[in-house]
């Protein structure tokens, strides 16, 4: 960035940033009249002064949305304060960094930042400061998914400010921040208790009007209750949101928001008088605020609403907007939303964005797994570099000690007393650096254990969700789907079918919430009649793919352990889901029986095959093995383009010691 010195002896730098901070001016103008306050704070020395104004210029891109010139302003103060080692700046400048890609949603950079600003602040002991930052940073943990991290960063930033009597606005971010992510983990006790603690605070003199706070958080309570599909409390709450004084001057963001959710709350309701008028009000808000996220959340909107009416053609265009919306901006989580609406207004192609949301979602599970731990690898990296630096300013201070007495005793004797003293302290730091490496292994060794046995229940839920519940939903809505042409009474029959099974499918998702480490009862003790049911349920469904099925009736099952049977079902019916999602076979067998002490489940299709070299394993595939290594057994995977694929399992039968 240089220094054009375009500018005359009697401009006024004041004038120009209050015409540039002018939001009744065109954009074009106040990114002008910025330029030209940039041209005279670049000739002026590098005091507090110029740094300060350096702030203003970068504030002033922000507001105008030009991320690109903010982000230049911003590293060029980073290095003015650093030249000046004005630490306070210095804070302020990884903060608005933190801020930056915190936009464009490089969120390891943010958290980068952020992390620095809280270190430094974390030294000069300003808690009020510091507690600001780990809001943000907290913010940024959720914004990434990772809601356990933001939630612990909540945490700690309560516990700083426990005992500070002017920081509501503090606790009032932090409730509210609480509340949106135990909404996203769905503990809705939780977050209404939080964001009711949150509202109590908003009428706080001490938190500005212009931060809108009963506004937004009147949102938050809206949000939470139209996600428990409450949606008379949710219009309630959002309209007294829309009540609150100067909202459009302070917040229109937030004043956007709430049109928007409130006419979606109202869609929900079945009450669509005036519901596409506040659709487009909050569209053309958020278009003219270039808020790219909410206007995609709009179009989704929108599609859904003229799938409501019919209106098919609409609907297609705002949910093919959305889609590329998500695409240019890169955020993966609102390609699944707009995969999954333009499959329902779009049936004809519903099979192609199925795979597709399949894959991305596949893509977004291992990012959100590895984000956690990217945040988490940072601070670890960060806090070594402190203690390195702080070894380095103890070594440097001993030194100093060190030559300070040569000049002033210059004797000898006293220089060798003062090594063995040195000497002694030296030791004293290595039996202390032992004991506290000891203590330290001892802790990072227990939050292992607490991680590794957290991802290992994730797994198991995330294995019980995607085998079980995923693939009888996804069969039930494309007989819907199929059926939806047809108003006869067999069709109205097989409606009423399926609407059961829905509910069957409703109390199994049910079943697991309540108790996650038991399976159906029905398959331990019936095993033989629960894979019969199954493999019925497949010749009804896809009658286009004929099932042979052959059980080795000498297999006494009441003495096999309970785990191989769950294991061997969800193998199975893993299997099927696979062959009717890609295989395109006419032709499947599977086949149970006894060899030896082992059990052999061969399970095996004429469809179209693919290449096991190239292609790269899918969650069901590693579902399938995982549970084979469970049973301590053998999984083996045959497949070649176009000659179809058998997969085999051998078990060792393991029975249960009946009492005699």
């Amino acid at each position: 960035m240089e220094n054009n010195s375009n500018y005359k002896a009697g401009d006024s730098l004041d004038a120009y940033f209050s015409r540039a901070n002018d939001f009744n001016e065109d954009v074009v103008v106040r990114k002008q009249y910025t330029q030209k306050a940039l041209d005279i704070v670049l000739s002026q020395d590098n005091d507090s002064l110029h740094r300060v104004n350096l702030f203003k210029i970068a504030n002033r891109y922000y507001n105008i949305n030009d991320l690109d010139n903010y982000n230049k302003t911003v590293h060029l103060v980073l290095n003015r304060a650093e030249s000046a080692n004005d630490t306070l700046h210095l804070i302020k400048s990884y903060t608005y960094l933190g801020d930056y890609y915190e936009s464009q949603s490089i969120f390891d950079s943010s958290f980068q930042f952020y992390n620095k600003a809280d270190k430094m602040q974390e030294k000069l002991g300003n808690i009020i400061n510091r507690s600001t930052i780990l809001i943000s940073k907290a913010n940024l943990q959720y914004k990434a998914g990772d809601f356990f991290g933001s939630e612990q960063t909540v945490f700690k930033v309560l516990r700083l400010v426990k005992d500070e009597k002017k920081a509501n606005n503090i606790f009032h971010d932090a409730y509210n921040l609480l509340g949106v992510n135990y909404g996203e983990m769905e503990e809705y006790d939780n977050a209404l208790f939080f964001h009711n603690k949150a509202l109590a605070l908003s009428d706080d003199p001490a938190i500005p009007e212009v931060f809108q706070a009963k506004a937004s958080t009147y949102n938050n309570l809206g949000f939470l209750f139209l996600n428990a599909k409450k949606n008379k409390i949710a219009k309630a709450y959002f309209i007294k949101g829309l009540e609150q004084p100067n909202l459009l001057l302070h917040k229109p963001y937030v004043y956007a928001m709430l049109l928007d959710n409130l006419a979606y709350s109202k869609l929900q309701l079945n009450e669509n008088d005036g519901v596409l008028k506040l659709f487009l009000e909050a569209l053309s808000l958020r278009e003219n605020l270039q808020l790219t996220n909410e206007i995609f959340i709009n179009k989704i909107h929108l599609s859904e609403y003229f799938t409501s009416i019919n209106d098919s053609i609409n609907a297609l265009k705002y949910s093919q907007e959305a889609l590329q919306l998500a695409k240019d901006n890169k955020v993966p989580h609102n390609i699944l939303i707009a995969l999954k609406q333009l499959a329902v207004v779009d049936p004809n192609n519903a099979s192609n964005y199925t795979k597709n949301y399949i894959r991305v979602n596949d893509q977004i599970q291992k990012t959100e797994r590895s984000m956690g731990e990217k945040f988490a690898r940072i601070e670890y990296e960060t806090d070594q570099i402190k203690n390195e630096n702080t070894n380095l300013e103890v070594q440097n201070r001993n030194l100093v000690y060190v030559f300070s007495g040569l000049i002033i005793l210059g004797m000898f004797f006293y220089i060798i007393k003062t090594q063995k003293n040195k000497n002694r302290v030296l030791l004293y730091k290595q039996q202390q650096q032992q004991a506290n490496e000891e203590i330290y292994n001892l802790m990072i060794s227990q939050q292992n254990t607490i991680e590794i046995n957290r991802v290992k229940e994730k797994k198991r839920v995330a294995q019980e969700l995607h085998d079980g519940v995923l693939g009888r939903m996804f069969g039930v809505r494309m007989n819907l789907d199929g059926l939806n042409r047809f108003n006869d009474d067999f069709a109205i029959s097989q409606r009423i079918s399926y609407l059961s099974e829905l509910k069957n499918i409703e109390q199994d998702i049910r079943e697991i919430s309540h108790d996650l480490s038991r399976e159906k009862s029905e398959l331990i003790n019936n095993f033989v009649a629960i894979v019969d049911n199954l493999f019925e349920e497949q010749r009804k469904t896809y009658s286009s793919s004929k099932l042979i099925s052959s059980i080795d009736s000498k297999i006494k099952w009441e003495l096999i352990k309970n785990s191989i049977k769950i294991n061997l079902y969800r193998i199975i019916q893993e299997s099927l889901q696979n062959i009717n999602k890609y295989a395109k076979a006419s032709s499947i067998k599977i086949v149970i029986k006894k060899i030896d002490h082992n059990l052999v489940l061969v399970i095996s299709d004429n469809g179209i095959g693919f290449n096991t070299l190239t292609k790269k394993k899918g969650i069901g595939l590693e579902n399938m093995q995982s549970r084979t290594n469970e049973c301590n057994g053998e999984f083996k995977l045959m497949a070649k383009i176009g000659e179809g694929t058998a997969i085999t399992v051998k078990v060792p039968i393991e029975q249960k010691q009946i009492p005699a």
